[in-house]
């Protein structure tokens, strides 16, 4: 019954969506502001220590589940590496490509969980769908070009970032009913500084992008905003799943792009080129297409009696 009314509130459900759209690429402007002066491995550090110490009292006074052991443990480690390894691929990314163009292309995660899902977990996928991904691809590969002409390699590592996201949220998915999400986020916190911290100690005098070093004052400040954005973002999307349906609120993530690519014009002075631009609206129209499709079979599959 609760969780009805909860779902009766849309509205507080689509602004916490937007202000997730907000906050997530405000972040990553953080880091791709001080990404030049600090290493990845401090930046990934700090990240998630602000994190921690913001969801624990959070989980403390709110009595939330956060206690797991056995297979949601071991799952939990595992998503973990795949939320360091994502996060950690997107700063590098946001070192060499503009934010809106290094958003646009992670964008392509959808079509790889969609295709996750089908040959690596039997799931059924129609036609329709599969064309869909390989537009949405070939909308990527129109924002890569130009960045890949420009950067080289590094132009990839939002792929990277994608494929790393679409299986961090195939695990998410098979600990999601076992867990709470934000008892979750703090245990998987609490897991990446214990993971992170002997390599940094062990080797940020040989390692460049494990260097440590103490963060002026302009630095400090710029590394706790990456924390509570990264937390503060995570925490909206989470909640605004509590008030609205998934099916009102799964397209709105495109929003994201526009506001990366406004957030990086006044920031960075940095707007996608003509191709690039270009790539970008066919990848949103793919992905809206393919999540639309998705609750159209899902409404279907619903209104189709059980068999006896």
């Amino acid at each position: 019954m609760d969780q009805d009314k909860e779902q009766d509130r849309p509205v507080l459900g689509i602004m916490l969506m937007l202000g997730f759209c907000v906050v997530a690429p405000m972040g990553d402007s953080l880091a791709k502001v001080i990404g030049q002066s600090l290493s990845l491995g401090q930046l990934l550090w700090c990240r998630f220590l602000v994190q921690v110490l913001v969801l624990i009292p959070l989980v403390w006074l709110t009595g939330r589940q956060w206690k797991m052991r056995g297979r949601v443990l071991r799952l939990t480690f595992i998503r973990t590496l795949l939320h360091i390894a994502g996060i950690g691929g997107m700063f590098t990314a946001l070192r060499y490509l503009p934010l809106a163009d290094a958003v646009a292309i992670a964008f392509v995660m959808p079509f790889i969980m969609l295709l996750l899902g089908k040959f690596a977990l039997g799931e059924e996928v129609g036609p329709r769908r599969l064309i869909a991904c390989a537009v949405g691809f070939c909308g990527t590969m129109l924002v890569v070009q130009p960045s890949f002409a420009d950067v080289g390699w590094p132009a990839l590592w939002p792929l990277f970032v994608a494929v790393t996201f679409a299986l961090f949220m195939l695990v998410t998915r098979q600990i999601a009913k076992e867990t709470d999400p934000v008892g979750l986020q703090m245990v998987s916190g609490a897991m990446a500084i214990a993971i992170m911290s002997p390599l940094l100690w062990l080797f940020s005098d040989d390692v460049a992008g494990l260097a440590m070093r103490l963060p002026d004052g302009r630095e400090a400040l710029l590394l706790v905003g990456i924390g509570l954005f990264g937390t503060l973002g995570h925490l909206m999307m989470t909640w605004s799943l509590r008030f609205a349906p998934s099916a009102t609120l799964a397209p709105m993530q495109y929003l994201e792009i526009p506001f990366a690519t406004a957030i990086g014009y006044v920031v960075f002075r940095d707007l996608p080129n003509g191709l690039a631009s270009v790539g970008i609206l066919i990848t949103v129209a793919a992905g809206l297409y393919v999540v639309l499709r998705e609750h159209s079979v899902a409404r279907r599959q619903m209104r189709v009696p059980p068999t006896a």
